[in-house]
C-alpha cells in the first residue's frame, strides 16, 4: 500500500501506456524515423507527438505492438514529446 501523495510510475514512465509508446518508438526503426521526422516537420500549432499520432492514424497504424492506441488519453504527452525531442538531437 502506497501513500496517496506518492506518484506511481511504470518502468520510469508516467504509466504503462506512456512506457509502451516510448518503448515502441525507441525500438522500431520505422517508428523511430517517423518520430524524428515529426520533430523536424511539425507545425507550430502542434507538438511532435500530435504530428506523430496523425501520421500513425493516417497510415492506419492505430496502436503499439502492445495494443495501446497512439491517441490514448492516459499517455503522458509531455514525457513523449521530451523523448522525441531527445531523439532528434
Amino acid at each position: 500500500m502506497t501513500p496517496s501523495n506518492m506518484t506511481q510510475t511504470y518502468n520510469g514512465w508516467a504509466n504503462k501506456a506512456t512506457w509502451s509508446v516510448a518503448l515502441w518508438i525507441g525500438n522500431d526503426q520505422f517508428l523511430y524515423n517517423t518520430a524524428r521526422a515529426c520533430v523536424e516537420y511539425c507545425e507550430q500549432s502542434e507538438t511532435p507527438y500530435d504530428k506523430f499520432i496523425r501520421c500513425m492514424l493516417n497510415c492506419e497504424n492505430d496502436t503499439t505492438g502492445d495494443n495501446v492506441r497512439w491517441d490514448d488519453n492516459t499517455i503522458n504527452r509531455d514525457e513523449i514529446n521530451d523523448m522525441m525531442l531527445e531523439l532528434a538531437e
